[in-house]
C-alpha cells in the first residue's frame, strides 16, 4: 500500500512535555506569536479549559467544526484532536491543568453555553482569583490552584445540568469522524497511511475523506497532513535534534524531502522555521497547498 514517506515510519523522537503544573492565563499567550499552535490539529497533554469573553471564533473537536461566541465554556480533555481560530478582537482565558489533576473534571469534551450571568460571573471570578494567586507566587501556590480547580470543576459540573450544553445531534458522519480522529491521535507516528485508517474504520477512503471534509472542512489526508506539519514544527522549536533526525523521527526518507515538504505546507524551510521559533519572530504562516 502506497502513500505519503512521512507516514510510513515511526517516531524516534518526541516533542518536549510540559511541566505538570495548573496554569491561568489569557488565551492569547497560549499561542503567543505563533497561532498555529492553535490553529492546526493537535492532540494536547494536558487537559484545556477555554473561557470566552469577547468576540467569535470557531474550535475543531475530534474532527467536528463547530462555532465559538461570547460566554462559551469549552472543555478539552488531554488527548483531544483540536484547533482553535479566533477572531481578531476576540478574547478568552484559559486553564491548563494535569490530566487527573481534578477527579470531578469531565472525561469527555464539553461545550457549555451558560446563559445565566450569576453563573458567568462565578467562572470569571475563579479565573480571577486563580491569575491572582500566579502573579503573587506565593507558597502552595499550586496547591491554591488546585484547589480553584476543583471548584471549577464542580462550577462544570453543576453547568452541566443547568444550562444549554451545545450537542448538536450526531450524525453517522460525525460518529465516523471522531473514531478517525482517535485512531488519529492513537497512531499517527505509525506506518499507517489514509488508506490504512479507513480500512480499521471498516468504511472507504473516499467516503473517509467525504466525511471528514463536511464534518470540518478538511479532508482525511488533510487532517493526517496537519497533524504532522505541527509535530513537526514543535520538533523544530527545540534548538537540539538535527533536522536530519527530526526527518528520520517523522517518517521523511531524507532531510531535502523533508524540506520540501515543509516549504509546501508552511512556505518556508525547517532552517528558516527553526530561525524563527528562537528569536520569537512574527507570526508564522497558515498551511498552503496540503498533499492528498
Amino acid at each position: 500500500m502506497t502513500g505519503p514517506a512521512f507516514l510510513r515510519k515511526p517516531a524516534r523522537i518526541h516533542a518536549p512535555v510540559e511541566p505538570r503544573v495548573i496554569r491561568c492565563r489569557p488565551f492569547a499567550q497560549l499561542a503567543g506569536t505563533e497561532p498555529w499552535r492553535m490553529q492546526l490539529l493537535h492532540d494536547r497533554t494536558d487537559d484545556l479549559l477555554l473561557w470566552i469573553t469577547r468576540g467569535q471564533g470557531r474550535i475543531v473537536i475530534n474532527g467536528v467544526r463547530r462555532g465559538l461566541g461570547v460566554n462559551n465554556a469549552i472543555f478539552l480533555p488531554a488527548g483531544t484532536l483540536m484547533a482553535v481560530e479566533m477572531g481578531a478582537q476576540s478574547l478568552g482565558q484559559v486553564i491548563q491543568s494535569p490530566p487527573g489533576a481534578s477527579p470531578l473534571l469531565p472525561r469527555e469534551p464539553l461545550h457549555l453555553r451558560p446563559r445565566d450571568t450569576f453563573a458567568q460571573a462565578e467562572l470569571t471570578s475563579e479565573i480571577e482569583a486563580m491569575q491572582r494567586e500566579i502573579a503573587r507566587d506565593r507558597p502552595m501556590t499550586q496547591d491554591a490552584l488546585a484547589a480553584h480547580l476543583t471548584l471549577v470543576s464542580v462550577w462544570l459540573e453543576r453547568q452541566t445540568s443547568e444550562s444549554p450544553v451545545d450537542a448538536p445531534r450526531e450524525t453517522a458522519g460525525d460518529r465516523l469522524v471522531r473514531r478517525f480522529a482517535a485512531a488519529l491521535v492513537e497512531h499517527f507516528r505509525s506506518d499507517m497511511v489514509m488508506a490504512d485508517y479507513a480500512e480499521m474504520l471498516d468504511v472507504t477512503p473516499t467516503h473517509l475523506t467525504r466525511v471528514c471534509r463536511a464534518a470540518c472542512g478538511k479532508s482525511a489526508a488533510d487532517m493526517l497532513t496537519e497533524r504532522v506539519v505541527y509535530e513537526a514544527r514543535v520538533l523544530l522549536c527545540d534548538p537540539d535534534p538535527a533536522i536530519q533526525d527530526i526527518a528520520s523521527a517523522l517518517g521523511f526518507s531524507s532531510a531535502a524531502y523533508f524540506a520540501r515538504f515543509m516549504q509546501h505546507h508552511t512556505g518556508e524551510t525547517p532552517t528558516a522555521l527553526r530561525a524563527r521559533a528562537a528569536t520569537g519572530g512574527r507570526p508564522a504562516p497558515a498551511l498552503v497547498g496540503r498533499r492528498a
